[in-house]
């Protein structure tokens, strides 16, 4: 564990070390910010995180451009089945269509986060393990962190600006919107006979999609019920519960075992605005996303992408002003407007994307099924379509060109 700098004022203080955190920290490592990094865990509990994540084809280029892709076992995503259960309609996907060799790839989150604290460490970047932080005072220079650690006294850190990648949202959270979609999500580790084939499915069901993701030899999987529904399921045995999931896919996939079966609960919740006085929220600190179409990593990578490069071209400008201001900084209403603004589209137009997904197609009504069946049929033979949507998966909503 480092030792608490309390003797200057850091550029960046970044709470959270968990992947959307390390990411940022690598992203800027030659920014020559003095960034710090603090996490109220130990170490080891960031990578033993047993989640598993759709990476998107774009979120591959940045983990290429950090250094830490070629550490990870990913899994590619040649072909993405899309179909709805008890109605007409599907459509498929296919890297090659696009001219690419996948359209994602799948990577355990503990695995992801051990490479990127890695290369932090390489980096010489420092990181304060088991150390929570309990407050963020902003003022008009910097902003004061209150810090605790077992077994130390209370400290206290400040800096320019704060990057807050760390918990989920809490209702009472000013500026906070939420909708409760009254699901619950089974995540498990599945066997396959016959292998893969690099295709992922997407079964669009009554209670809500379920989604196997090629992960290795078999498939992890996203399988998402009433919270009723998923006591039911989660009280099965092994063999009666692929008995129901195989029910739910059908043929097209032979599944022939099961790990152990965890749960979560779904909400939509997001901060109406990603930015406050010098503090930025980043990942599911700024917005926690349904698990449909796996997009809320990708989209925490775009904004950390997006958030370092709006700093560099900060201190770019800075070291080139004349005279230099003294001292830079990343944390001014300007830096921090600049990045909202560029983040506004793709961020806004992500939540609703999913969010109406949810809607449109977790339900039984019996019109939005026919409805539902002739979207699916419209991308499978309107190739343009398709294409929108396969961009819009893999780069975000700034990549309709």
């Amino acid at each position: 564990m480092a030792d608490i700098p309390s003797d200057t004022t850091h550029d960046l203080l970044i709470v959270g070390a968990g992947p959307v955190g390390l990411a940022l920290a690598l992203a800027l490592k030659d920014a020559g910010l003095d960034i710090v990094l603090a996490d109220a865990r130990p170490r080891e509990a960031v990578s033993s995180d047993p989640r598993d994540l759709a990476l998107a084809h774009g979120s591959r280029l940045t983990l290429q451009g950090l250094g830490v892709w070629d550490a990870l076992a990913a899994t590619a995503i040649e072909h993405i089945h899309v179909s709805q259960q008890g109605g007409l309609g599907r459509t498929l996907i296919d890297a090659a269509e696009h001219g690419l060799p996948a359209l994602g790839y799948v990577v355990s989150a503990g695995e992801l986060a051990a490479a990127l604290r890695a290369a932090v460490d390489a980096a010489g970047i420092p990181v304060l393990d088991e150390t929570e932080v309990l407050n963020l005072a902003p003022g008009s220079d910097d902003i004061i962190a209150s810090l605790a650690t077992p077994g130390r006294p209370a400290a206290t850190l400040r800096a320019r600006l704060a990057a807050c990648a760390e918990g989920g949202l809490r209702t009472d959270d000013p500026d906070v919107a939420e909708r409760n979609y009254h699901q619950h999500a089974l995540i498990a580790q599945l066997a396959v006979a016959g292998g893969h084939r690099g295709t992922a499915f997407e079964r669009f069901t009554r209670e809500g999609p379920l989604a196997l993701l090629p992960k290795g030899e078999g498939y992890a999987l996203v399988h998402v019920a009433r919270p009723d529904t998923a006591d039911a399921l989660l009280a099965l045995d092994d063999e009666a519960y692929l008995t129901r999931l195989q029910a739910h896919i059908g043929n097209r996939v032979q599944l022939s075992g099961v790990g152990k079966r965890l749960r979560y609960p779904l909400l939509l919740r997001y901060r109406e605005s990603a930015v406050g006085a010098r503090t930025v929220w980043l990942g599911n600190a700024a917005q926690t996303l349904h698990p449909v179409a796996g997009q809320g990593f990708n989209l925490a990578l775009r904004d950390v992408w997006a958030l370092a490069d709006t700093l560099l071209r900060h201190c770019d400008a800075s070291a080139r002003a004349t005279p230099p201001p003294s001292p830079r900084d990343p944390g001014t209403p300007a830096v921090l407007a600049a990045y909202a603004r560029s983040r506004s589209l793709d961020r806004l137009g992500t939540i609703r994307f999913t969010d109406t997904l949810v809607r449109v197609f977790s339900n039984d009504f019996g019109p939005l099924r026919h409805a539902r069946g002739a979207t699916l049929f419209a991308l499978d033979v309107f190739p343009p379509l398709r294409n929108f949507i396969a961009r819009r998966m893999m780069f975000g909503a700034r990549a309709w060109p």
